[in-house]
């Protein structure tokens, strides 16, 4: 028989059972949707991530007390974390580090939340002291309007777009003043808005902010941040930090450690890592639809070949071969997975429409996340269908083809 006669067949017998067909369908239908639903999100979300990523410096190491700290304390995000401050970081660190080789800048930085007034309504946010004559050389931030930090400034201010627009009732410009616990501040810059910890940061002189900040000690850091030289003596910068610090501290093991030595390169990393897990562990969920599916359409093949038990012992006795009877259950079971298929990858695409109404804008608040279906993705669903199909009616093909025509006309 021909190719084309299988498929006509095939076809015949798809079209002749239509309830059962349909309904095997179905699971199909559910299962490829889901994978292909999940998998576009997680396209979405590691799109997203890199976006972030190739925004971020790499080749910033930050330092912070306490050893449980290191995750968190991302670069740009000081402060936080769950455990005591049982240590400090000061000048004489800070003096231990200089002349590492690898290092291009090195700076102090302390950090707190106060309360700020303008316009007579008063925020509680975050401020960040910061050493304003390489600051400008280390953050990957840009202003929108105004400028950063200058060695001369003092009692200045850099704010976050969040907090130019988005905290009081009227707008900051440039070169209005706000008022940080009782001391007046002039806005020298707005930030740009880049969807993280800097929108809602008000950044400024750490000569200033440390008469600001309430607990906050001259000469003492709640972060030292390091920018390498480039990304490739990230790894080796690091260790020179940890060694220096061991030394200069007396700390004689590395569980004695009572600081931590965190790179936004390991950083960026993990969180790649973690979305690449993620994404792989929602789709073994969604495979199992898919196992559902295969065991449905196995079933299907197994009940049409008892019912199709005369016909088969007809079609051998008038000269069909074992391998014409394979190839046209084969066939049907394919394109059972192919019908399947196609409207699965349509379901999968109307999964994929509604992440972003539900909210999930992966990564970037207020960012255009728009969850996309790609073409390798759809032909993705469309193939892994077809070859379940197959897969699963393998077996009944198989059992069909061994019937012997004199027992197979016998049947009852």
């Amino acid at each position: 028989m021909r190719n084309s006669t299988y498929v006509k067949m095939a076809l015949n017998m798809l079209l002749h059972s239509k309830l059962r067909s349909w309904l095997t369908i179905v699971g199909i239908v559910i299962g490829v949707g889901a994978v292909v639903g999940i998998l576009s999100l997680g396209d979405a979300m590691e799109e997203q991530v890199q976006s972030r990523l190739s925004e971020m410096d790499l080749t910033k190491i930050a330092i912070s007390p306490g050893y449980t700290r290191a995750m968190s304390n991302m670069p740009g995000h000081p402060g936080g974390g769950d455990s005591a401050m049982d240590s400090e970081l000061t000048e004489d660190d800070l003096d231990a580090l200089q002349g590492i080789e690898g290092i291009q800048y090195i700076a102090g930085e302390i950090s707190g939340s106060e309360e700020v007034d303008y316009a007579g309504e008063n925020a509680t946010l975050s401020i960040t002291g910061v050493d304003p004559q390489i600051w400008k050389y280390m953050t990957t931030l840009e202003t929108q309007s105004g400028r950063l930090l200058e060695p001369t400034d003092r009692y200045v201010a850099v704010i976050g777009n969040d907090v130019a627009s988005g905290v009081y009732g009227r707008d900051i410009g440039v070169n209005q003043v706000i008022t940080v616990n009782g001391k007046s501040v002039r806005v020298i810059g707005i930030l740009t808005e880049e969807g993280g910890f800097g929108d809602s940061n008000i950044y400024m002189p750490i000569d200033g902010a440390v008469n600001l900040i309430e607990d906050a000690e001259k000469g003492v850091f709640d972060t030292i941040m390091v920018k390498a030289q480039s990304e490739d003596l990230v790894d080796t910068v690091m260790e020179d930090i940890t060694d220096k610090l061991m030394v200069s501290r007396h700390v004689m093991r590395e569980d004695e450690m009572d600081f931590s030595v965190t790179a936004s390169k390991s950083m960026a990393e993990s969180v790649t890592e973690m979305t690449s897990s993620m994404t792989l562990f929602l789709g073994a969920i969604a495979a199992v639809s898919l196992i559902v599916g295969a065991v449905g359409i196995a079933n299907t093949m197994f009940t049409s070949v008892l019912e199709k038990t005369k016909e088969i012992g007809t079609m051998k006795a008038i000269g069909a071969k074992n391998r014409d009877i394979l190839m046209i259950f084969v066939f049907n079971s394919a394109m059972v997975g192919f019908v399947g298929g196609i409207f699965g990858v349509m379901l999968g695409a109307f999964i994929s429409t509604l992440f972003p109404i539900l909210g999930m804008t992966m990564m970037r608040s207020g960012g255009d996340s728009g969850i996309s279906l790609s073409l390798h993705l759809m032909l993705f669903g469309l193939v892994l269908a077809i070859v379940i199909g197959i897969v699963s009616g393998a077996v009944p093909a198989y059992r069909a083809s061994r019937l012997k025509p004199v027992d197979a006309l016998r049947y009852e």
